[in-house]
């Protein structure tokens, strides 16, 4: 005997009303949609580049400040192996891609040629019996590290830009050392620009207490140290704090703004290295002063009361809401591994636009009204069922992109044309074994019922390979092609439901109703 229990019913009816909730505002103008009540869905499908046009960005990669962190971070491993040896070493320039040392006795060359053996894959070093030590960034090391570097800043741009993933901004490499990047729905680019200018580069470092701010600003900084500008609100100052940093933000794993005694602050979280590290900082340095560098500017330098080992702590300073916030999706993003440059800025309009959404109504359209006539021929009255779960499922569609402020782009367009055909895909099966229960002399309830049972079987191995398809798509592809497997998904997940309950409880509420001795289909 069919059966569909009073709570399947409520919940199926709950689902399409709320889904139709969801989709109500793209039905309304974007003002009626913005004035509506705050406790109700105001929220409309964002359109795509190519749709509604947006921000546009080229950007280079300034490769000069590359090669000199890169010469930094040689310079500190160069220290490291050479204080292993307690061999006294001092840095005498840099130039190009080449970074010198002078040993303070000569007789320690063999020693520092043997230490600093095979140290770098990317760098020469070369170690004269006179005591000069030269490194030199290959022509090979610098073209790989400028690739590893632009590749690592591509997902970092993706996860400042996008991090909830639902915008579909295009980001792709052009030529050696350029990313361009557009932006869809964005009108004025400032905002972006900020964002992408901020190389969010995170360090700790201690101050030198021993040192003079005002002598260090004549240029008596002591060697190993730099003075770094701090803003204090609206009269900056300054702090001398040693070169090498201790801990970076490349051991973040979490940042989230928060309050501390009713300040914005930004609250962050170590991994098990870099919480480690931070321990032994702090436990060392008990009393110093600790500064926090974010690009090159102190924004706090707290002094260190006791131990910090729990892999947890604070950024202060004079921070707002906004700027907590920012600073915080900077962090989780990670730091931006070479600094960018804008070579060319503009607002685009859409590519395609009017006529692209045209097209897409048109062609929407026609495909809805082909199936629904086919659906109706085919099958009667079971087919209008499938019509109504099939334009349920359009509306579920479209209140899903809008709950999740997904982008829309021509391709997200073409997945929800052909959800149209893949949505009464699962009814045509059911239906087609509903009429071979009936030609083996079943009642009509009983025919009903076997139909969507055994149907049930290929339906779900039709619909999971389609998703894995559209998983794939989404996770592995960008941009337009990230969208449309997105809305081939939810395509998936809306017509299952529509297919599967709606109808089977459309059919179910007419058959006791008016208990037929013959179905019409």
């Amino acid at each position: 005997m069919l059966r569909f229990p009073s709570w399947k019913i409520w919940t199926v009816v709950a689902a399409c009303v709320l889904g139709a909730v969801f989709a109500l505002p793209n039905v309304l103008g974007r003002e009626t949609a913005g004035s509506l009540p705050t406790w109700l869905p105001h929220k409309q499908i964002s359109l795509g580049l190519d749709l509604s046009g947006g921000a546009h960005l080229l950007v280079e990669v300034e490769t000069g400040q590359f090669v000199v962190d890169r010469l930094n971070a040689v310079e500190i491993d160069i220290r490291q192996a050479l204080r292993d040896e307690r061999i006294g070493a001092r840095r005498t320039g840099m130039e190009d891609r080449a970074i010198a040392f002078s040993l303070r006795r000569t007789g320690d060359a063999p020693a520092a040629r043997e230490a600093l053996q095979d140290l770098f894959e990317d760098v020469e070093v070369s170690v004269a019996d006179d005591g000069a030590i030269v490194a030199t960034m290959t022509e090979q090391g610098l073209i790989d590290g400028l690739d590893d570097a632009i590749e690592r800043t591509l997902e970092v741009l993706r996860d400042r830009i996008d991090p909830d993933g639902v915008l579909e901004p295009i980001i792709t490499r052009q030529g050696r050392d350029r990313i361009l990047i557009q932006v869809p729905g964005i009108e004025d680019t400032q905002e972006l620009r900020r964002r992408l200018g901020r190389t969010a580069k995170l360090t700790f470092h201690l101050v030198d207490s021993e040192a003079s701010t005002a002598a260090a600003l004549e240029g008596a900084a002591p060697v190993g140290s730099m003075i770094l500008p701090t803003p204090e609100g609206d009269t900056p100052g300054f702090h001398v704090v040693r070169q090498e940093w201790l801990v970076s933000g490349e051991s973040l794993t979490d940042a989230a703004a928060t309050f501390q005694d009713g300040r914005p602050v930004v609250a962050f979280s170590f991994d098990g290295v870099g919480a480690a590290r931070f321990c032994d900082v702090t436990t060392d340095n008990v009393g110093r002063l600790l500064a926090i560098v974010l690009d090159g500017h102190v924004i706090s330098a707290p002094r260190i009361n006791s131990p910090i080992c729990g892999g947890n702590g604070i950024i202060t300073g004079s921070f707002s809401v906004a700027g907590t916030q920012e600073l915080a999706l900077l962090l989780r993003a990670g730091a931006l591994p070479v600094p960018l440059e804008v070579v060319e800025e503009r607002t685009v309009g859409p590519t395609l636009g009017a006529d692209s959404i045209e097209a897409g109504k048109i062609a929407a359209t026609i495909g809805f009204a082909a199936v629904i006539v086919f659906m109706v021929a085919c099958y009667g009255r079971f087919g209008v069922f499938a019509n109504v779960a099939l334009f349920t499922n359009l509306v579920l569609i479209v209140g899903a992109l809008s709950l999740l402020q997904a982008t829309l782009t021509l391709p997200g367009i073409a997945g929800i044309v052909l959800t149209v055909g893949m949505a009464v895909d699962a009814n045509v099966l059911i239906f087609e074994r509903i009429r071979e229960e009936l030609g083996h002399g079943r009642t009509p309830l009983n025919a009903v019922e076997a139909g969507f049972k055994r149907a049930m079987t290929t339906i779900l191995d039709a619909n999971i390979t389609t998703a894995a398809a559209a998983t794939l798509l989404f996770f592995l592809g960008s941009g337009p092609v990230k969208g449309f497997g997105a809305t081939l998904a939810i395509g998936i997940v809306t017509s299952m439901f529509t297919a599967i309950m709606l109808t089977r409880m459309l059919a179910y509420l007419w058959l006791r109703r008016a208990r037929p001795r013959a179905l019409p289909i």
